[in-house]
């Protein structure tokens, strides 16, 4: 899967009837032909790497050349369409192998084939809450911030007194290791809000991760929108 550095937004679906316009095709070609390096010494060959021994024996998403269709060209002049990543391997020839072919790129969404998904991995969790039932001071709260890996506890100076106090709660991944030595475990109270959930989002490249959750938002709406339209007047107005 090689996903394409170009906003989304700016093209249609492609129609049922399968015409092909710049407004709903990307248009892609690939020519690779590995050959053998002759400039290799023969003693060398059997400790060389494949990239010493062959020539473009790694096909990769940098090869790919666009070919804009219709006002393509002038639409992205200042940022011409190209692949997110240019170091995707998409195959591994060997000398007398070759491949040229055209690749056909149009949108589709996630539900029919992971190529159109533009997250790569998405996921949820709870706020943790930390909480003291008594202070912990002066050098246990030392012991405190050396314990915790995530750095949730910071020092608070009051008067003379060093108290610990949970500055961080967000990077909390509730691993507990401030709890397990004897001394800590009834003084520290570690829990999640149920109402608070922490989103992650990581994107492909093609969509920021900002947008992807609006753009998730609006398909939202869109379906609740299209369900109250199917229910029954009758069980709206109650």
């Amino acid at each position: 899967l090689v996903p394409i550095n170009v906003d989304p937004r700016m093209f249609e679906f492609l129609p049922k009837d399968g015409e092909m316009s710049e407004t709903n095709v990307l248009v892609f070609t690939l020519h690779v032909v590995c050959s053998r390096n002759p400039n290799i010494d023969p003693n060398d060959f059997l400790l060389a790497s494949n990239d010493q021994r062959y020539i473009n024996s790694t096909v990769l998403s940098s090869d790919l050349k666009w070919v804009p269709q219709g006002n393509q060209a002038e639409t992205f002049a200042e940022n011409p369409i190209r692949p997110v990543h240019e170091d995707i391997i998409i195959a591994e020839l060997r000398p007398g192998q070759e491949i040229e072919l055209a690749l056909f790129c149009h949108l589709g969404i996630g539900k029919d084939h992971a190529k159109w998904s533009p997250v790569q991995t998405a996921y949820y969790r709870l706020m943790p809450e930390i909480s003291f039932s008594e202070p912990i001071e002066d050098v246990e709260a030392d012991e405190l911030i050396s314990k915790c890996p995530q750095n949730v506890f910071d020092i608070e100076e009051i008067g003379s007194i060093r108290r610990a106090v949970v500055s961080r709660p967000r990077q909390c991944t509730m691993c507990r290791e401030c709890i397990r030595e004897t001394g800590f475990e009834d003084r520290i109270r570690l829990r999640r809000i149920k109402n608070h959930f922490i989103f992650t989002v990581e994107s492909v490249g093609m969509y920021p991760a900002e947008d992807i959750f609006l753009e998730a938002v609006k398909v939202l709406k869109q379906k609740c929108a299209e369900l109250q339209n199917e229910l029954p007047s009758d069980l709206m107005e109650t």
